[in-house]
């Protein structure tokens, strides 16, 4: 019956070659079979609907298609297994000293030098739908760093510690953990994680901040890049205007060891040892909106009850708490011409009096702690830069950015009030300007050179007439983010 119709049509429209017809005739057999099979399908299946794979929103969203359902599998950039990594290498001109805290700061000297800051190794597995493994191996500075071991048990001295002084630099597990992806909007990482507190941690890779060095102000007020041992929960909620993603931890807490006037909290972070205490975790939140094309504003919130539980040397803390909260937030802007950026962080850490007598009163110190501990440090910059590259006419398109930076940053912006005799430390207060270029050569190779100059003992942007020398850097650098290998 559909064969005859299909011929009455044919004659209906004219159609006099044969050739002409038996091709058509032959199209038409093969669309009727098509027909009837689907409608066989349909009968045996009256619930079944035709499922049209969609490209995901973002790196964060997958929906793998089997028949009429879908599940969420994770980032979909690949299916099995990719290799990549970032690093950055840099050559720095200074003009001052070495030493900002003898008497009124540096003193005029020419010096360079070369470095390559990190190189990081980077992977993912998927085992299963259920399971998927994370990992980043960074070699800083090109070495090996420093071993310490404590003695304990028979002959232990005090619990004193013994240091070997090897090649610069150290090698560290920055992240290790397994993923397992529920739905898009809940999902659950275990193991050692990057912790999502300033707008720099949350986005360490070379290529997604200018100049040649990551921004100074967290970086000096926080471990930079901040890693911990914990949960996570994380997912993406809300659609169109009203996008958001989250992350929820549970971490190991930083220690009140390594805590001093110069860097906060930089150097709080546990891993000195081969094990991490985890008598007073941390809990930190983040939250990112990304309803907007080209807009992500984010903040953070980071608390530990008590650093002194996580001391290894928890007796001169017991009897009292030191407890660290921290507020960050940040906003981006991208768009073809333009790429602008600012942060915000502030710390608090309360006990700070108690805290720093009883480092000081230590028979036996691992590092740092021989002047007072701010209660409160703050950071504060932006950056703008501009894509020149679009005013020319090029077969692919350059991306060259000359950018400015400002920074304001002060580990010591308040003392504890119970602190007589004491004052703010003005060689703690920085403002900084950035002027540079940023060319990407690649996607995801970008060569860079810039000129900063750090103004201390003022947190006025343009007051270049402190009681200070200014300390100034031209650098050059390259630096990438790739994936070399995946399937």
């Amino acid at each position: 019956m559909k064969r005859a119709l299909c011929m009455a049509m044919m004659a209906s429209m004219g159609f006099t070659t044969l050739s002409a017809q038996d091709a058509l005739s032959l199209k038409l057999d093969s669309l009727i079979k098509r027909i009837e099979y689907l409608e066989q399908q349909k009968v045996g299946h009256p619930d079944t609907v035709l499922v049209v794979k969609e490209v995901p929103a973002s790196a964060e969203e997958k929906f793998a298609v089997k028949g009429e359902k879908a599940h969420y599998d994770g980032d979909p950039s690949y299916s099995k297994y990719r290799i990549g990594g970032y690093g950055e290498m840099l050559y720095r001109h200074k003009d001052y000293s070495y030493n900002r805290w003898a008497g009124n700061g540096v003193y005029r000297m020419d010096r360079s030098e070369v470095s390559l800051p990190r190189f990081v190794l980077a992977g993912d597995y998927k085992f299963s739908r259920w399971f998927q493994l994370g990992v980043e191996v960074e070699f800083e500075a090109g070495g090996v760093g420093t071993e310490w071991e404590q003695e304990t048990g028979s002959g232990a001295e005090n619990g004193e510690l013994e240091s070997e002084w090897e090649k610069g630099g150290e090698v560290a597990l920055e992240q290790f953990h397994i993923t397992v992806p529920v739905v898009k909007e809940f999902n659950v990482k275990v193991g050692h994680v990057i912790v999502p507190v300033g707008l720099t941690n949350t986005h360490h890779e070379p290529v997604f901040f200018f100049g040649t060095s990551r921004p100074e102000g967290e970086s000096m007020i926080l471990p930079s890049t901040w890693h911990e041992t914990g949960i996570e929960f994380f997912g993406n909620v809300g659609a169109g205007y009203g996008k958001f993603n989250y992350q929820l931890q549970m971490v190991t807490g930083l220690t009140v060891d390594g805590m001093d006037k110069y860097k906060y909290l930089g150097g709080a972070k546990q891993g000195l040892f081969e094990q991490d205490i985890f008598t007073s975790p941390a809990f930190v939140a983040r939250m990112e909106y990304k309803g907007v094309p080209g807009l992500r504003v984010g903040g953070s919130f980071y608390w530990c009850n008590d650093a002194g539980k996580n001391s290894n040397y928890p007796h001169y803390y017991s009897d009292f708490k030191v407890p660290i909260r921290l507020f960050s937030g940040d906003v981006q802007y991208i768009n073809r011409w333009v790429t602008a950026r600012a942060n915000v962080l502030h710390g608090n850490i309360g006990n700070t009096v108690r805290l720093t007598r009883a480092t000081l009163g230590r028979t036996s110190v691992a590092y740092g702690g021989n002047t007072p501990v701010a209660k409160y440090a703050v950071s504060y910059g932006g950056e703008l830069g501009v894509n020149v590259g679009n005013f020319f006419q090029t077969k692919k398109p350059l991306k060259i950015y000359p950018f400015a930076r400002y920074e304001y940053y002060n580990t010591q912006e308040k003392l504890d009030e119970g602190w007589k005799g004491e004052v703010e430390d003005p060689r703690c207060q920085v403002s900084a300007w950035t002027f540079g270029v940023n060319w990407y050569a690649l996607p995801y190779l970008v060569v860079k050179g810039d000129w900063t100059t750090h103004h201390v003992g003022t947190k006025d942007a343009f007051d270049w007439s402190t009681q200070y020398r200014s300390e100034n850097d031209f650098s050059l650098g390259i630096a990438y983010v790739a994936w070399f290998n995946k399937k």
